[in-house]
């Protein structure tokens, strides 16, 4: 936003040169994009945050801050208190026929003005700052605008039908031609002013046709408002029409200052244009704004900032910056102006008090706290760690809708579509999914999901949920598998871990014989609730022996009854502490072995932890093993 800096000069006793408060205002919140000298002057180029847009879209607004800054005096610029004339409530009336849109509408009546070119000063000041003279009536409504924030607008009060104006919503099928010849369509979303008969300007945006100042222009009705931010951005945005007017109201405007500014304006009109009024003015203002009040507390001041400031200066800083002091105790009553909508907190005016005292006054310390470790979770704990194992193995994590299309799970009452009908009762579903639709571009798959399923309890008809965790392969078998589980389980602490067979290569995985969850060829499914409560952190440490291991083959005919968990325990038994791994390598039932049979092979691991094995002492142990697994009736080891 361009401001002048003659402009600033004459509210601001001595004010710092431009290049000087260029860096002043930078120091101190605002950001100057740019210092240019023209035409005698200069223009400070100012990025004005939203925030102060109220007070700061202005000259007097960017005064004030430059005054507080540099330890300066402000001065407001001069305007009517009162004066001989017709009085403006006699000339014209004002109502709101939405309060909600509009929250105050104060005008004034000029008599017998001259309308005509405006004097120098003013054109140079309004050019500087980017506008277009027009003549001296709209000259100063924009002067006004730039000086003090608030639009105005002028209009030709002989024009006015009825002498009436009426703030309203638009009719459908209205139609206005703006000032500058454009034509628009209005709807009931769009807010205007009328007169008694037709729209005659769109509220905050741009004024009408009908009523505009003109060379013949005696009476002049002069507009001060203030308008709902949001009726001014639906309205421009509908039109797609932005002025500098409709900018300022869309960030928010003290409906307190339409009354300053009006007469204000009224001074200037009367310097450059002559004319008459009286002191009368019309002003529709149903719901007044009064000042807000905030306590502060000197020693809160001190804790925030981590500075003392003196009592004093803190006080000089407040009063600066227009802030009424009320009390000399601590803590102060300090009366905000409602230009200041920014500031509604005890914290907002120790932002303030520190903004112009001057962060970089502000030493940088190290904060004095007790570092106190956070509570352990341990369900993210063995989450991290299982997805960590896992990811290890080489398998990659996936995350699924907790919906599936198949019946089975708990039914939705309000599916979003019909695949998505059911909360799933397992993971496993998804997980297959997964693969199905990745198989065209991997050959090899390995993932995982840890997540919730759902169930209904048919007896108390209640709901439950519980976290699982489920894998699924492709290109590996039950067994791979089924050492994924025992890498996983023994990296969790967990031992004492059973596979009881469930048909051909399925399996129900127990842990101290209860159930954990189930194996099939090409998935597993644990209960993760139950695996964090068995998992710990303490191992038992097994050096690793520096004696080379030797692998024995082991086949044997079966019941198909016979889990294999009982040949296990017979091979560990009989083998004894030199058999170091047992592991199930194939389970085998074809139509060429004995009806009710069935092969299981595994692979025997003997290794001492002080010795090379000689071939004869592993040969002995192996025979061990034969002769007590053929002791079990209808068990044949095959050679």
């Amino acid at each position: 936003m361009i401001f002048s800096y003659n402009w600033l000069k004459e509210y601001v006793k001595n004010l710092p040169k431009p290049e000087r408060l260029s860096d002043l205002l930078t120091m101190h919140s605002f950001e100057v994009k740019e210092v240019k000298k023209i035409k005698g002057d200069w223009i400070l180029d100012i990025d004005v945050l939203s925030n102060r847009a109220s007070d700061c879209f202005s000259h007097l607004g960017v005064a004030r801050e430059c005054a507080a800054i540099a330890n300066s005096t402000y001065r407001d610029p001069p305007s009517v208190k009162t004066a001989g004339g017709r009085a403006s409530a006699d000339f014209v009336s004002v109502g709101i026929g939405s309060q909600q849109a509009c929250s105050r509408y104060t005008a004034k009546v000029i008599t017998d003005v001259k309308v005509g070119p405006s004097p120098k000063w003013l054109r140079e000041r309004l050019k500087v700052c980017g506008l277009r003279p027009v003549n001296n009536i709209v000259d100063v409504a924009n002067y006004v605008m730039l000086e003090t924030g608030q639009p105005l607008h002028a209009f030709d009060g002989e024009k006015l039908e009825g002498k009436k104006i009426l703030v309203r919503f638009a009719k459908k099928g209205e139609k206005i031609t703006t000032l500058d010849n454009q034509r628009f369509n209005l709807d009931p979303d769009i807010l205007v002013i009328a007169d008694a008969k037709k729209p005659i300007a769109i509220a905050g945006i741009k004024g009408g046709k009908p009523p505009e100042i003109d060379k013949k222009t005696k009476v002049v009705v002069l507009e001060s408002a203030n308008f709902y931010r949001r009726a001014i951005r639906k309205s421009s945005k509908k039109l797609n029409l932005k002025t500098d007017a409709s900018w300022r109201f869309e960030h928010g405007l003290d409906p307190n200052l339409t009354e300053f500014a009006i007469n204000r304006a009224v001074f200037l009109i009367q310097k450059v244009a002559g004319g008459k009024f009286d002191s009368g003015i019309v002003d529709v203002y149903p719901k007044k704004v009064y000042p807000k009040k905030i306590k502060l507390d000197l020693n809160y001041v001190e804790s925030l900032l981590g500075i003392r400031i003196p009592e004093k200066k803190i006080k000089s800083i407040l009063k600066k910056l227009g802030f009424r002091l009320i009390g000399l105790g601590n803590p102060l009553l300090a009366e905000v102006p409602t230009r200041r909508v920014d500031v509604s907190l005890p914290e907002d005016l120790i932002e303030e008090i520190g903004r112009i005292y001057g962060w970089e006054k502000i030493p940088a310390v190290f904060p004095v706290v007790s570092l106190i470790p956070s509570k352990r979770n341990l369900d993210i704990f063995w989450e991290n760690m299982v997805k960590n194992i896992l990811k290890e193995a080489g398998f990659t994590e996936v995350y699924n809708y907790s919906f599936i299309s198949e019946k089975g799970g708990v039914e939705v009452e309000n599916p979003v579509s019909s695949e998505y009908k059911y909360l799933r009762s397992s993971l496993i579903p998804n997980l297959l999914k997964n693969i199905e639709k990745n198989l065209r571009y991997f050959s090899e798959i390995k993932i995982f999901e840890l997540g919730k399923v759902f169930a209904l309890r048919q007896a108390q008809g209640k709901r439950e949920e519980k976290r699982m965790l489920g894998g699924a392969v492709t290109g590996q078998d039950f067994y791979y598998l089924k050492g994924v589980i025992d890498l996983l389980l023994n990296k969790l602490g967990i031992s004492d871990i059973q596979y009881e067979e469930q048909g051909l290569r399925a399996a129900l995985i127990k842990v101290n014989g209860a159930a954990l969850g189930f194996l099939k060829e090409k998935g597993f499914e644990l209960d993760f609730e139950k695996l964090q409560k068995l998992a710990s952190e303490e191992h038992q440490y097994h050096p690793l022996s520096k004696f080379p291991s030797a692998v024995r083959d082991l086949a044997i005919l079966v019941p198909r009854e016979t889990k294999v968990v009982e040949v296990l325990n017979k091979i560990n038994v009989a083998g004894g502490r030199l058999v170091r791994d047992v592991d199930l390598f194939d389970i085998y039932q074809g139509t060429e072995l004995p009806q009710g049979k069935k092969n299981l092979a595994f692979h025997i691991v003997y290794q001492a932890e002080d010795r090379t094995l000689k071939s004869e002492e592993i040969d002995k142990i192996h025979q061990k093993i034969i002769k007590t697994l053929e002791k079990k009736p209808r068990w044949q080891v095959r050679k």
